[in-house]
């Protein structure tokens, strides 16, 4: 059992009992955050502070140890100047997510931003920094990453490449989150789960064998 699309605001705190007791449920939660900024996160009507986005980000680390946190953040919200994207860089780097995507915003027809605010941030400076968000996440990625290295994971096994079988753990949501890339040296069936040595790793990728029985 994974959890995804979990939103900040009034988050039902008895969930992570519930994760942390039981073994089916993976210790992973999927929790669109999108800015850090009160500013940016009262014109989103976010209904959540900064400090309380990071106060929930502590209770959820300390009531399920070892989860994998994956957030989604925005850059070029109508409102962040170069204050508030500079408080978006420093919460990248101090929450240290094992998972986060980014994107830019982008105008939609009959939503409360377009009605209320003006897209008066340039293109050129959304792409901007989106480019230097994610460029400050892959480093936090392939650290996080090679802390796996050395270690036994179990991952189910979803394909079979020419040159090794593709798996992933429970810290892995399928399409969007990193693979294991695991070396042909057995037979492996699609859909099992196996034990697996992590030799290597990528900032989105980890390398592994079959763990010797």
């Amino acid at each position: 059992i994974r959890l995804h699309y979990a939103y900040p605001a009034q988050f039902p705190m008895e969930i992570l009992d519930v994760m942390a007791r039981h073994d089916n449920v993976c210790k992973y939660l999927d929790i669109a955050l999108q800015h850090i900024s009160d500013k940016v996160l009262k014109n989103m009507r976010r209904h959540i502070t900064g400090d309380e986005t990071k106060a929930l980000l502590d209770e959820i680390r300390r009531k399920v140890p070892g989860i994998h946190i994956r957030t989604t953040l925005m850059v070029g919200f109508p409102g962040e100047g170069e204050e508030e994207f500079s408080q978006l860089k420093e919460f990248v780097r101090q929450q240290r997510f094992e998972r986060m995507g980014a994107f830019a915003y982008c105008e939609e027809e009959d939503t409360f931003g377009a009605k209320n605010f003006e897209d008066s941030i340039p293109e050129e400076v959304k792409q901007s920094r989106l480019n230097e968000l994610m460029a400050i996440q892959e480093e936090i990625a392939l650290e996080s990453n090679q802390s796996k290295i050395g270690k036994r994971l179990r991952v189910i096994i979803d394909k079979e490449e020419d040159d090794y079988y593709v798996g992933r753990t429970q810290w892995d949501s399928p399409e969007v989150d990193p693979e294991v890339l695991v070396k042909k040296t057995e037979k492996l069936e699609k859909g099992h789960f196996y034990d697996v040595d992590i030799i290597d790793a990528l900032p989105y990728e980890l390398i592994a064998q079959p763990s010797l029985q």
